[in-house]
């Protein structure tokens, strides 16, 4: 919980440091609980985005007084706390109960965009996009079966290809395992170079800028 909403807007190797200090201060959810929302800020505002270090604190509060010490254990559960959005659920689900629970990030989203472009309509409005590529997350996690136990780390493998072979620069296509079958990556599908590149620009979703910051991830 407190890495997620610490990686809120914010690159791992700027929270490492916080991450590790903030544990070493408040080592237990009962810690942050007893602790005033100066002192969990003093050490979370340095990351920016400073609404991060109230949602700790408001989760603490919530989990000490009403779920006796205990995190909620479903997705359902976690989203009714502060902060706590779609991804932040999933995300927890995946790396602290390694659950077969669909997460789409940054990384995530352009993997499986990239892969299945051909499904995506260069003119499809951005919500309707993003229910698409949930739905692609949620299918590529295997739920049944003994590929269960290991469809967590799906979800880790999505992640790391996005950040390290597939970033939204210069894709390393060379080295992908997904070479074969990534339309992005196709150069056997009969489609002029001029063409793919417009393709690839087109069926990429694009983040939108805005003056708001969102509440949850």
């Amino acid at each position: 919980m407190v890495s997620e909403i610490m990686l809120h807007q914010t690159q791992v190797q700027r929270v490492e440091e916080v991450y590790q200090e903030f544990l070493e201060r408040f080592p237990t959810v009962d810690d942050v609980a007893a602790a005033s929302l100066e002192e969990v800020k003093a050490v979370t505002d340095p990351l920016g985005y400073k609404r991060r270090g109230g949602y700790i604190k408001q989760i603490a509060d919530e989990v000490v007084e009403y779920g006796a010490g205990e995190f909620p254990r479903t997705v359902e559960g976690l989203m009714e706390l502060p902060g706590v959005g779609r991804y932040t659920a999933g995300a927890i689900m995946t790396f602290a109960h390694e659950s077969p629970t669909p997460i789409l990030d940054t990384n995530v989203a352009r993997v499986l965009s990239r892969c299945f472009a051909g499904t995506f309509p260069p003119e499809e409005r951005d919500g309707r996009r993003t229910k698409r590529l949930w739905a692609l997350a949620a299918a590529v996690v295997p739920t049944s079966g003994r590929a269960r136990e290991s469809g967590w780390a799906v979800n880790q493998a999505l992640m790391d290809l996005g950040a390290q072979l597939c970033p939204a620069r210069r894709p390393r296509c060379e080295d992908c395992p997904m070479r074969r079958r990534c339309h992005y990556a196709r150069e056997d599908a009969g489609i002029a170079e001029a063409t793919i590149v417009t393709w690839r620009e087109e069926t990429y979703p694009r983040r939108k800028k805005s003056t708001r910051r969102k509440a949850q991830r």
